[in-house]
C-alpha cells in the first residue's frame, strides 16, 4: 500500500540527498506501517513536490530518506472548494475526508442558518484545527501532492462577497438546473466554490441571498442525498466533467 508522508519545508530537496521525517510522522511511519530500512518512501511538501526515496535509518523518532527522485505537480485549475456547512454527528467531518480524497483544494466551514452544530468562543479553534488534521490525514491516505487549504468558518453575508469572484453552484434538492447540465469553459479558471447546506439543507432567505449574489442552485438526481455524501458526490461529477477523471 503506497504511504505518503508530509514535510513543509522541502523546498531544497534534491536527488541524492537526504531528507528527515521525525514526531509524529517518524512515529507513524515505523510504529504504524512499519516502515523498515529498504523500504520506498513518498514524501510531499503539500504544495506540488513528491519526493521519492529509499529509507536508511528508521526509527519512531527519526527516519532518514534518501531521495531518488522529485516529482512537480502544477495546482490544479481551476480549483475546486467545497463549503461545508456544519452538522451534527459527524457528517460534516466524513464529507470534509471523502472530499480531500477525491481532490477538493479548499474546504470552508459554514454556519447556516439551519446548523444544528454550532461552533463559538473557543470551539471555533478547535473545529478549524479538527478539520485541518482530518485533511492532512486524508490527503496523506490519497497520496496528494497538495494540501487543501481550511479556512476560518464563514457566514452566509462572507458567501456572497466570494461569490462575485467565482463560480458558485448550491446544492440544493428540486433545483431545475441538474449538476451534470452545467457547462465548463476551458479558459474560466474562476474557483467551482460547491456550497453543501447542513441536515435541514440551505435555507431559502440563503438561497436567495446566493442566487443575488451570483450563485446558480443545481441539483444532484432526483434524491435526496446527506451533507456528508452531497459534497463528496458533486466533486466526483466535477472531476469527470473537468477532465480530471
Amino acid at each position: 500500500m503506497a504511504n505518503l508522508y508530509l514535510r513543509e519545508d522541502l523546498a531544497d530537496a534534491t536527488v541524492g540527498g537526504e531528507i528527515e521525517l521525525d514526531g509524529a510522522e517518524a512515529k507513524h511511519a515505523v510504529g504504524v506501517s512499519r516502515t523498515r530500512v529498504g523500504d520506498d518512501l513518498t514524501v510531499s511538501d503539500g504544495r506540488g513536490l513528491l519526493m521519492h526515496g529509499i529509507v536508511t535509518t528508521a526509527d519512531p523518532s527519526r527516519v532518514i530518506v534518501q531521495v531518488r527522485r522529485l516529482d512537480r505537480t502544477e495546482a490544479a485549475r481551476p480549483r475546486i472548494v467545497l463549503v461545508q456547512a456544519l452538522a451534527k454527528g459527524g457528517r460534516d467531518e466524513l464529507a470534509v475526508q471523502t472530499s480531500v480524497e477525491l481532490g477538493v483544494d479548499e474546504v470552508v466551514p459554514w454556519q447556516a442558518t439551519r446548523s444544528v452544530s454550532r461552533w463559538s468562543g473557543d470551539k471555533v479553534r478547535k473545529g478549524v484545527q479538527r478539520w485541518r488534521s482530518i485533511v492532512r490525514e486524508a490527503t496523506k491516505q490519497s497520496v496528494r501532492s497538495w494540501l487543501p487549504q481550511v479556512t476560518d468558518p464563514v457566514t452566509t453575508k462572507q458567501l456572497t462577497l466570494r461569490a462575485a469572484g467565482s463560480r458558485m453552484l448550491v446544492l440544493e434538492p428540486g433545483a431545475p438546473e441538474p449538476l451534470t447540465g452545467i457547462r465548463f469553459e476551458a479558459a474560466d479558471d474562476r474557483d467551482l466554490v460547491l456550497v453543501v447546506g447542513p441536515e435541514g439543507g440551505v435555507s431559502p432567505g440563503e438561497s436567495a441571498l446566493l442566487r443575488e449574489a451570483g450563485a446558480t442552485s443545481v441539483r444532484l438526481g432526483d434524491s435526496v442525498l446527506r451533507t456528508s455524501s452531497a459534497g463528496p458526490a458533486a466533486i466526483a461529477v466535477l472531476n469527470a466533467a473537468l477532465g480530471r477523471w
